[in-house]
C-alpha cells in the first residue's frame, strides 16, 4: 500500500452504502481517480462539505496494486464551486464538464493538460466569465488534445490555408461526413459535397481558440450564431470518437427544449 497526495479536481460523488462516498477526481500527476470517503455521509465526518462536484481539493490516498478503488484519507477543500451550481443551467453546465473528463481523461496516466483545460475553465466560470463562451472554447480544446480536431489552418489534401485560398477558392471549409479533418470547398467538390459545412467565422474563432484564452476571446464579441455552429461541430466529432454522445448534453439539449426560445 501506498500513500499519494495531489491537488485534484472533484468530477464525480455517489454515495456507497450508508456511511460512506465515492468520488472520482483528476489530477496532473496521476490522471483520474477514483476512491471511498469512510464514513463521509455521518454528519460530523473529517469529510463533510469537501467532496464537493468541481471543487478544487487537495487529496491523501491509499492505494494497493491491482485495487480498483482508492481509500481517501484526508481532504482539504481549496475552491468550492458552489456558485456554478447555484441554478439549472450552472448545474448542468458543471456536469458536461465533468462528464468530458470522465470519458477522455485516462487513469494513472498524466493529466497536466486536462487538468489545465477544466481548471481554467471552471475559474473563469466562477469568475463571471460568458457560459457559452466557456463551453465552446473548452469543447474544442478537449478534441484538440485528445489529436482529434486540430486547429485549422491548411487544407490537408491542396495545403493552402484556409485564410488565403486564391481568386479560385471558395470561403469556408467542410467538414467530410466520413472524416475527421476540416478541408477546402475546392477539394471537398464545392458546395454541394457531402457533410458539414464550416463557415469563415466559424474558422476563425477555432484559430483563435489555438493562440488566445478565455479572457482574450471574450474582449471580441463572438456571434451567438457561430457559436451554435462550433456547438454542433464539436458534438459531431466527439460522437464521431466515442460512438455515443454525452448523456450530459441530451439532457442539457432537452432542459432548452423545455425552457423553449428566452
Amino acid at each position: 500500500m501506498r500513500l499519494l497526495s495531489a491537488e485534484a479536481l472533484v468530477l464525480d460523488v455517489v454515495d456507497l452504502q450508508e456511511r460512506d462516498r465515492i468520488a472520482t477526481f483528476l489530477t496532473r500527476e496521476y490522471g483520474k481517480k477514483r476512491g471511498v470517503a469512510q464514513g463521509a455521509r455521518r454528519k460530523y465526518s473529517r469529510f463533510a462539505g469537501q467532496l464537493q462536484p468541481l471543487a478544487k481539493v487537495q487529496l491523501e490516498w491509499f492505494e494497493k496494486d491491482n485495487r480498483d478503488l482508492a481509500r481517501l484519507r484526508d481532504v482539504s477543500l481549496i475552491r468550492p464551486a458552489h456558485k456554478l451550481q447555484a441554478d439549472l443551467e450552472g448545474n448542468l453546465l458543471g456536469s458536461y464538464l465533468a462528464d468530458h473528463m470522465l470519458e477522455f481523461a485516462q487513469e494513472g496516466e498524466s493529466s497536466e493538460n486536462l487538468y489545465r483545460l477544466l481548471d481554467t475553465s471552471i475559474e473563469s466560470l466562477l469568475s463571471g466569465a460568458d457560459r457559452d463562451l466557456v463551453a465552446r472554447y473548452f469543447e474544442v480544446w478537449v478534441l484538440r488534445l485528445q489529436g482529434i480536431f486540430p486547429a485549422p489552418r491548411d487544407c490537408p489534401i491542396c495545403g493552402r490555408a484556409f485564410s488565403g485560398l486564391g481568386d479560385r477558392g471558395r470561403p469556408g471549409a467542410l467538414l467530410p461526413n466520413d472524416g475527421d479533418a476540416l478541408i477546402c470547398l475546392d477539394c471537398a467538390g464545392g458546395e454541394g459535397a457531402r457533410g458539414s459545412t464550416v463557415g469563415t467565422e466559424v474558422l476563425e474563432f477555432l484559430r483563435r481558440t489555438g493562440r488566445e484564452g478565455i479572457a482574450q476571446l471574450a474582449e471580441t464579441a463572438t456571434r451567438e450564431g457561430t457559436l451554435r455552429e462550433v456547438e454542433g461541430l464539436t458534438a459531431k466529432l466527439r460522437r464521431r470518437f466515442l460512438g455515443h454522445e454525452l448523456r450530459s448534453y441530451d439532457v442539457i439539449r432537452q432542459a432548452q427544449r423545455t425552457a423553449g426560445p428566452a
